[in-house]
């Protein structure tokens, strides 16, 4: 005998303004939801296994709040709702070398894993914050570095390890040789 595989059916939209889905189905292969709006443009979506997000309409569609998705089966609608924590790449820009490099960081790579990732050779050896090889000068914005060795003395001068650096601001920051930072690690620690 074989076994038919059907399509799951997706409840309908409680609402007092109804969304008309054109065409609805689901891959299973690939795990794609593909929906499509009436008043949207094409939406594909990846979805993981336990899925929730929120896809917010572009503004010509302004008539429409954001449709959220709690799980594949479910579509609800929700008014004026906007995601409130947006993750936002911020500019890195690093001397080195006498070169200028401008970096997009995520919040969560540090500014060496992205420096190493565009391909410049920057110093760095253990990539944990504690071997002092990539030291920078932090020259403007803020970066978060509680994972790395500095002292806080250190730390309030403005100086940083690219492997223990992840962008809370845009950033300027400058390569400095490794014995600047060791000096003035030294000199604070014996304070």
């Amino acid at each position: 005998k074989k076994h038919r595989q059907t399509q799951p059916k997706i409840p309908p939209i409680n609402s007092q303004k109804n969304l008309i889905f054109s065409s609805t189905h689901l891959i299973h292969t690939n795990k794609t939801l593909t929906l499509t709006f009436s008043s949207l443009t094409m939406a594909t979506i990846q979805l993981t296994t336990s899925p929730s997000f929120t896809l917010i309409p572009s503004r010509k569609q302004a008539n429409l709040a954001a449709i959220k998705l709690n799980n594949p089966w479910s579509v609800r609608r929700t008014e004026n709702r906007r995601v409130s924590s947006v993750v936002r790449a911020y500019k890195v820009i690093v001397e080195h070398e006498g070169k200028t490099t401008e970096l997009e960081v995520e919040p969560d790579e540090t500014i060496l894993s992205k420096a190493l990732d565009v391909g410049m050779s920057v110093p760095y050896d253990c990539k944990l914050g504690v071997c002092m090889t990539c030291p920078a000068k932090l020259l403007c914005g803020n970066v978060d570095q509680s994972e790395g060795m500095l002292s806080d003395d250190v730390v309030e001068r403005g100086y940083a390890l690219l492997c223990a650096a992840y962008p809370r601001s845009d950033c300027h920051i400058r390569v400095i040789p490794e014995e600047e930072l060791l000096s003035l690690q030294l000199a604070t620690a014996d304070d």
